[in-house]
């Protein structure tokens, strides 16, 4: 018997319910990279398994890793001939800071209007909860229409860096036809969205290290390479006039956008406007020759995520540093390998990099780009299911981040991610005051409810 009228009336009734469940989920101030949180990220994993359990999701275990545990479970009932999907979320979060510029406490969920406030609302607890909460739905109301595995991890926003390893090692618990992967977004609250390409990352460390402490500037200046200005050469060299990465080979495996994908890219209808409105910038930049929605999700990009040396305090200190840093990331398209962009910025360093100083080079994290196969099966199910609540049909599009999960279920699993998610381009997330757009968020759960009934075979 199909219930699924019942389960969205279900849902329409317990949106209360749903999020307070939430905002309990919220409370857990889940930070991953931050050390002194590890007992906070370890109560959201079990937090996570009880309400699985009491769901009546079977096998649930919160399995231990090097750092952060992963939560897993099943619910077999559906029969071998249906489905198995895997539904993945991430239960931590970034830290808060800047913390002056909250407006509220990140970890004090409240509703303002439309908008629903706190670390984690949007990205990624607030989609993780969408899941459970169609899952909920249907559950309450007869049996389940698929089979369901679930994996969701506490080192997301720290580049999942034992969760390749876990999936490596654990292929037939996680063994599934399909992936529910709700860590996207959507263009706008009108517009259901689906992602099939996501980059990869490269996230590099550069240190230059010049005199062994720092100098007196009028006794060693013009006489000692300035460490400071080393790596501000090394790091403007990065891009041509052109705006081109200048690192050898570096576009060498790049996959062109197809004459379809870029008509695609265009029927979205996101111009330079967008871009200039979201970042506050008067003047886009960037790679010649692609539009700002193609280089943004189908074309590598490297840039400069921070910059240190010397004296930096108030007033004036006449000084050579003996050092400087700079965090450099760079996204990746397919089919670009990160281990071959590291070999790249290492010959990139040993060309224009001068003798008076030494460097070090060190690889902080990384993930490999991922193309899904849009005309499967499960794909459809979740296309029509979005069609179904918004009136629309969903746009598909390239995503200009990183989710290195993604690569990895394909590497390990042989599995797509169906990449969806009810976060809108203004939710703040990774900034203060994220939030979530109630009505949007609860049009997702209904969305999900007619997708795991669309996913089951006839």
């Amino acid at each position: 018997m199909d219930t699924r009228q019942s389960a969205i009336s279900y849902a329409k009734k317990n949106q209360k319910l749903f999020l307070s469940g939430l905002d309990d989920f919220i409370r857990i101030p889940s930070i991953s990279t931050d050390s002194e949180r590890a007992g906070d990220v370890k109560k959201a994993a079990e937090y996570l398994a009880e309400k699985l359990k009491k769901l009546g999701i079977q096998k649930v275990k919160v399995n231990p890793t090097k750092r952060h545990p992963i939560v897993t479970g099943e619910y077999m009932k559906a029969g071998a001939d249906q489905p198995i999907i895997l539904v993945y979320g991430h239960y931590d979060v970034q830290p808060v800071d800047p913390i002056n510029l909250w407006n509220r406490k990140p970890f004090d969920p409240k509703t303002d209007g439309e908008y629903h406030y706190g670390r984690g609302a949007s990205d990624m607890k607030g989609q993780v909860w969408a899941s459970i909460s169609a899952i909920e739905s249907i559950m309450h109301e007869g049996d389940f229409p698929v089979n369901l595995k679930f994996v969701f991890e506490g080192e997301e926003e720290i580049g999942s860096l034992n969760f390749p390893e876990f999936v490596e090692k654990n292929k037939e618990l996680l063994r599934c036809t399909a992936c529910l992967n709700p860590d996207a977004g959507m263009v706008d609250a009108k517009t259901p969205t689906i992602v099939y390409g996501l980059r990869g990352l490269a996230y590099f460390e550069l240190k230059i290290y010049g005199p062994a402490h720092d100098l007196h500037s009028g006794s060693f200046g013009g006489v000692v390479h300035n460490p400071a200005q080393v790596i501000a050469d090394l790091v403007a060299g990065l891009h041509d006039a052109s705006g081109r990465v200048t690192l050898p080979g570096f576009y060498k495996k790049v996959r062109t956008l197809s004459r379809e994908e870029r008509k695609e890219m265009a029927r979205l209808g996101i111009g330079d406007e967008f871009y200039e409105k979201q970042s506050g910038v008067n003047v886009l930049w960037g790679e010649k020759g692609f539009t700002s929605l193609e280089r943004t999700g189908g074309r590598p990009t490297c840039e400069l995520n921070g910059l240190l040396s010397g004296f930096t305090g108030e007033g004036a200190k006449t000084i050579i540093p003996s050092w400087s840093m700079a965090k450099i990331s760079t996204r990746l398209v397919p089919d670009q390998d990160p281990m071959e962009v590291h070999q790249q910025m290492l010959q990139y360093l040993e060309k224009h990099a001068p003798k008076t100083v030494r460097y070090e080079l060190k690889m902080l994290s990384h993930g490999y780009p991922s193309i899904s196969d849009i005309k499967s099966r499960e794909s459809a199910a979740l296309a029509t299911a979005l069609e179904t609540v918004w009136g629309v049909k969903p746009i598909y599009k390239r995503e200009g981040g990183s989710i290195s999960v993604v690569a990895d279920l394909q590497k390990s699993l042989g599995v797509d991610s169906l990449l969806t998610g009810f976060g809108l381009p203004d939710d703040n997330i990774h900034a203060p005051n994220e939030h979530l757009h109630l009505p949007t968020w609860y049009k997702g759960i209904e969305a999900l409810i007619y997708f795991f009934y669309n996913a089951r075979k006839n």
